[in-house]
């Protein structure tokens, strides 16, 4: 940004020929005209050079016959940005330059830039995608399976360090499947995370069972051990154990898989952990979705890395991942002509996607430290407004901070999660509430509910928290316009 904005700048003595060399060069379509000391005068665009040419000033002459005029400009300070887009809609123009105290520039603020919609997560593609999509096109393997869904597969179960894996059509698909080879049925009970997305709880439903929802925990927001146990402890008292535990690793980071899995051991009920946020984030160094029965993870188009589509089915148990790749082609029998004996789905992932995995998984690490750093930067940028609690990463989890999470305390600000919405909205920028539990949906308003220590840190959470954009994509000056406009709003308050 230093650098362009010294090609910006150009003085009275200057020639045109040089200053249309200027503006070529920046690519921004305007030019700062700055005294001896650097303070600035008055912006340039190339209707001003154009207008000296016609003059017959010539291109060799200097700038000293553009007139003195007063440019539109805003100080440095909290509210510049908002400041700025005000002014260029007024006067219909596209760039302000921001003043120090001291009268120099400090950066030209883009029009474009600030009407700019900041969307909450959005794909991040590479170069290397396009190397394997394009040899499955050399090599006609574009129907379901191929070289890249075998490649996929073995790639990412090295990446989790299990050792076997099966891509599907979905998240949904691979905990649908799971369910399945857990023998999940009707009259079955499965105990499921609270807060998460409604497609961890659906399956329990697809399979003619019912969820009971187990609350969070205040240090990791993800399923209270607490609560499990008490929950299983009731569940056994009463002569009927669940059939199966989803455990969700919220927002990118991991559950305190030893206390769960330890609970899920002792009553003999097999653990089912859902990564779909979390690939890349670790549990005391080892990889999130390497320590249930079956570990599941999601490619939509707003995870970390995707495929557009798409998910893994992940297990150590090489004969659950062979039945889970014979149920997801249609449950079709290796012979000659068609023949089923059960019920199958059409769940497999395309051989065209599994390439465009494969090429994201090349960058996951990179993806993995580029959402932590727009965490950092955020907190950083925030760190004086005690209106934000941010969501903690226990000792034991680092998180790929799959989205920035936090919460609002309206007790120091009287600032709502709503009105932050709505705030952030005006300034076109997506932000989302933290998942509604599954307790308080209207479709399971019947299920029974476990909660952590007698209160609901879950619908607390819901209540009070926010996510703000996080993509590996985004650029600085994208971070520093939510920072603003957050900041904007809880100065205020």
């Amino acid at each position: 940004m230093q650098k362009k904005l010294e090609q910006m700048k150009v003085q009275r003595s200057m020639c045109v020929r040089e200053a249309l060399s200027r503006l070529d060069a920046a690519g921004t379509g305007v030019l700062l005209l700055i005294d001896e000391q650097g303070h600035f005068e008055r912006t340039v665009t190339d209707g001003d050079l154009r207008r000296l040419v016609l003059a017959d000033s010539g291109l060799d002459s200097p700038l000293n016959a553009l007139p003195r005029i007063q440019s539109q400009v805003v100080q440095q300070g909290p509210q510049s940005r908002e400041e700025a887009l005000a002014l260029m809609v007024k006067h219909g123009i596209h760039h302000v330059p921001v003043l120090g105290s001291d009268g120099l520039v400090l950066q030209v603020l883009d029009r474009k830039d600030l009407d700019e919609q900041i969307l909450l997560s959005t794909p991040h593609l590479g170069d290397q995608e396009q190397e394997y999509v394009a040899e499955a096109f050399r090599s006609n393997w574009i129907a379901p399976l191929g070289p890249n869904v075998d490649g996929f597969e073995r790639e990412l179960a090295e990446w989790v360090g299990v050792k076997h894996a099966a891509a599907v059509s979905s998240g949904t698909a691979a905990i649908h499947l799971a369910l399945r080879l857990l023998d999940v049925g009707a009259g079955d009970e499965v105990f499921c995370s609270a807060l998460t997305f409604v497609a961890t709880a659906n399956p329990i439903i697809y399979q003619g069972a019912t969820p009971v929802f187990i609350d969070s925990e205040p240090e990791s927001w993800n399923m209270s051990p607490l609560a499990l146990e008490q929950a299983l402890s009731e569940s056994r008292a009463s002569g009927k154990l669940p059939k199966a535990v989803i455990v969700v690793n919220l927002y990118g980071q991991s559950a305190d898989m030893d206390a769960l899995s330890q609970l899920c051991d002792a009553y003999g009920v097999p653990m089912l952990e859902d990564a779909a946020e979390s690939l890349g984030a670790t549990y005391k160094g080892r990889q999130s979705g390497g320590f249930g029965r079956i570990g599941i993870y999601s490619f939509n188009g707003n995870k970390i890395i995707t495929t557009s589509g798409g998910g893994m089915l992940v297990a150590d148990d090489e004969d659950l991942v062979r039945r889970a790749r014979f149920l997801a082609t249609q449950a079709r029998e290796p012979v000659a002509h068609y023949e089923h004996t059960t019920i199958g789905y059409n769940y497999r992932m395309s051989n065209i996607l599994a390439g465009v995995g494969r090429g994201q998984l090349r960058v996951l690490a990179d993806r993995v430290a580029a959402r932590r750093r727009v965490f950092d930067r955020y907190r950083a940028g925030l760190a004086d407004l005690d209106a934000i609690e941010w969501m903690p990463e226990p000792s034991w989890s680092q998180s790929n901070r799959w989205l920035t999470a936090g919460v609002i305390r309206p007790s120091r600000s009287g600032v709502t999660c709503t009105d932050l919405m709505g705030h952030l909205a005006a300034s076109r920028i997506e932000a989302r509430p933290v998942w509604k539990p599954m307790q308080m949906q209207p479709v399971f308003a019947k299920t029974r509910y476990f909660a952590h220590g007698g209160h609901s840190v879950s619908q607390r959470l819901f209540e009070t928290g926010f996510c703000l954009p996080s993509g590996s994509n985004m650029s600085d000056g994208q971070q520093d316009r939510v920072i603003d406009a957050v900041r904007s709003l809880l100065r205020r308050a």
